[in-house]
């Protein structure tokens, strides 16, 4: 891509793999061919994705576009405010600033300062959108590929067998195994479920690093003691491209019960592929999840409410594919990733002059 061409900059300040990656790759390649885009960091990106060091950024927004239209300069971190803010205001770059805000937690004096100078506020959430002092200037949900994350062809049933894991279905979690993503909360839910009904087995999808090691070893313990060890299983990190669409094709609930979540793709992912979903409050869920339609919400950190709601599904697991179904529709209606990528480039459009 021709350099004079670049009509968009998105940050990419991230060494780390990270959601916040994810999300920007995604919407990138829905935005190949349709702008002058360009990333500033080469970190994690394809052959065919063009990156921009930051003095050469510098160096070409000194001038505007043609029809003196100002380059977008799209962040999603605060380290990449500070480097949009240092490009506009110490080397004079012709650039409009859009910040995606996340976060659904008090933020710090940094962050607020940082808000208050941008030129376009996004938030993806409404609980997202409610810790901000600063009322955003737009709301766009996160999508999913509803391609990648779609229903089985042969039904659940089969694509449960094809994974080849003991019960008659499965109900899946995906996070880093840790405390705070609730992983406690759905052994210690599904444990008295499970001791009464032999048809589900748990998996538990997800990288335990080093420090969360002994949290693990002593929910195995607890497992092993009520001999469920062949049952509720820790399958590990999984390959996000390839295992994670397959397993969520195959399960019949997903669950999220995160403390606190920025947004929480999981539960658009489970729901594209036609499974029920019990979440938190917490994240964008409450905007997604249409109780009893799609599944159950429940209080964070809430054992027995968790433990009420999948007792509710399991004894009407006939029901499930129904509800998935429901979820489905739901997705593909508002939460896509052609939905996400064609409000972005409206915005971005929009700045412009």
């Amino acid at each position: 891509m021709e350099n004079k061409s670049i009509e968009v900059i998105l940050g990419n300040s991230n060494r780390r793999f990270s959601g916040v990656t994810s999300t920007m790759l995604r919407v990138l390649e829905h935005h190949k061919g349709k702008i002058g885009i360009s990333v500033m960091g080469k970190h994690h990106l394809p052959e065919d994705v063009p990156s921009i060091s930051f003095w050469r950024c510098a160096k070409l927004c000194r001038s505007t576009l043609p029809n003196e239209k100002f380059r977008v300069f799209h962040a999603r971190r605060n380290n990449e405010v500070i480097q949009a803010l240092i490009l506009k205001k110490i080397f004079k770059a012709k650039i409009k600033i859009i910040f995606t805000s996340t976060a659904q937690r008090e933020h710090t004096w940094i962050t607020r300062w940082l808000i208050k100078r941008v030129d376009c506020l996004v938030a993806t959430c409404s609980g997202a959108a409610a810790v901000l002092k600063r009322k955003p200037d737009k709301m766009i949900p996160h999508g999913v590929d509803i391609n990648t994350y779609r229903l089985p062809n042969e039904g659940k049933k089969i694509a449960w067998e094809s994974l080849g894991y003991p019960g008659k279905y499965g109900i899946g979690i995906f996070a880093r195994v840790r405390q705070q993503k609730g992983i406690g909360i759905l052994v210690d839910a599904m444990i008295p479920i499970m001791k009464e009904d032999p048809s589900p087995t748990v998996l538990i999808a997800g990288e335990t690093t080093k420090s969360h090691e002994n949290f693990v070893a002593d929910l195995k313990a607890k497992i092993k003691s009520e001999g469920l060890e062949k049952r509720i299983l820790f399958i590990g990190k999984v390959h996000y491209a390839e295992e994670v669409p397959r397993l969520m094709r195959g399960l019949s609930i997903v669950t999220a019960l995160s403390t606190i979540e920025g947004f929480g793709l999981p539960i658009l992912e489970a729901m594209s592929s036609g499974c029920a979903v019990v979440a938190s409050r917490t994240g964008a869920w409450e905007d997604i999840i249409v109780p009893e339609e799609h599944g159950l919400l429940v209080p964070c950190n809430d054992v027995k409410a968790t433990q009420e709601a999948l007792k509710k599904l399991t004894s009407n697991s006939e029901s499930l594919e129904k509800m998935g179904l429901r979820g489905r529709d739901r997705i593909a209606e508002g939460f896509t990733i052609e939905n996400e990528a064609n409000s972005l480039l409206e915005l971005y459009k929009s700045v412009q002059y």
